[in-house]
């Protein structure tokens, strides 16, 4: 999800509420503690130079049990980031404390906002050498294509 498309939810929804994985919420008293710009440069495995930038969002829990973040406030938090930091319309990306602090890319589902787990890849793959995906063989087809091969030949 982009910073627009969040923005636009947020002017048209009542409550905030943020699902985790495993279908579980994120408890209601959350706070958002950070909305920043995160700006990464890199090499991949390949060699190549990478640059990456994403809108950050960190969601804490505290023991604040009477705290419920509204939309128009989370509005006006982004806006303001937008207006200092210089953000742009970049993907969002929300860190959340699991048993380490966990990265989730962000989805809407109509009701709520949902932690998608982000996962690690190759960005080289074909200077690493890996296949892309992993051959399909039958075995019967390599029998048949087997030259003159056959048990008690002698070419084994």
């Amino acid at each position: 999800m982009k910073l627009k498309e969040i923005k636009t939810i947020l002017t048209e929804i009542k409550t905030i509420a943020f699902q985790l994985p495993d279908g579980s919420l994120v408890p209601n008293h959350f706070h958002v503690t950070e909305v920043g710009k995160i700006s990464k440069d890199f090499i991949d495995c390949g060699g190549t130079v990478r640059h990456e930038e994403v809108a950050n969002f960190q969601l804490w829990e505290a023991n604040d049990y009477d705290h419920r973040l509204h939309p128009e406030k989370l509005l006006d938090i982004i806006e303001l980031s937008e207006k200092i930091l210089k953000i742009g319309n970049l993907d969002i990306e929300v860190e959340y404390q699991s048993q380490t602090i966990g990265k989730y890319d962000l989805e809407f589902n109509g009701k709520d906002f949902l932690l998608i787990p982000k996962q690690t890849a190759c960005l080289a793959l074909s200077s690493c050498g890996l296949p892309t995906e992993k051959p399909k063989v039958k075995i019967s087809e390599i029998q048949k294509t087997t030259s003159g091969c056959t048990p008690n030949s002698g070419c084994c």
